[in-house]
């Protein structure tokens, strides 16, 4: 995830990689507050305090400091959806930690995860590519376990795994929404409920060589 470092003084030096992500900081808060057309690199670089040259010494132009952004989020949700799918052996567990992993990113990410999940740059090209990483990535681990689990097809498994990352991102953007009118534990859970009621309905391996 991005935090945005103190803006410095200009003229402070710092290592590239440190100056790199000041500057995605400062971008984020732009981004967040102004939308993607009306950010200005001259405010981006004026919030990192820093020249405009030196902001396009590290990214060429507004769009690759977007894409930079979106691809920190989108490494950041695999990531969770990872540790929540190795966190327990426990089927029913399992599925609930990986619900509970969007509502935990939505929650942690704010502004920030609308600004990249819900862009009106899906369609642009490089964007949209990088949203279908995400997803498949996150489709394909969950598929990953149903397959060990229930010897269905592989293809059969990556489309009960895309349902249910569907399931998850739509309704935790939805609770975002609406201002968490539910409390983010419980929102997690009444989808875990829905997900866990349709994939347990898929018999084990061992149930059906048994």
């Amino acid at each position: 995830m991005t935090t945005t470092p103190e803006a410095r003084p200009r003229g402070t030096r710092l290592p590239r990689l440190a100056r790199r992500r000041q500057l995605l900081g400062a971008a984020q808060e732009v981004f967040v507050a102004q939308g993607y057309h009306a950010a200005a690199m001259d405010e981006i670089a004026e919030r990192a305090g820093v020249s405009k040259p030196v902001l396009y010494q590290h990214f060429p132009g507004k769009l690759e400091l977007y894409l930079a952004l979106l691809d920190e989020h989108a490494e950041a949700l695999v990531k969770i959806v990872r540790e929540a799918l190795e966190s327990t052996t426990d089927n029913k567990t399992r599925v609930q930690a990986s619900m509970q992993a969007f509502y935990d990113f939505v929650a942690r990410e704010g502004e920030a995860f609308r600004l990249v999940f819900e862009s009106d740059l899906r369609n642009v090209a490089p964007v949209r590519a990088r949203l279908e990483r995400a997803n498949h990535q996150c489709a394909e681990m969950i598929a990953k376990v149903i397959q060990q689990d229930t010897n269905a097809p592989s293809d059969e498994a990556y489309l009960l795994g895309m349902g249910l990352v569907g399931m998850a991102q739509v309704s935790a953007r939805y609770w975002l929404s609406q201002q968490r009118a539910i409390p983010r534990q419980n929102a997690g859970d009444i989808i875990s409920r829905l997900a866990w009621r349709g994939i347990s309905g898929f018999p084990l391996s061992t149930e059906q060589t048994g």
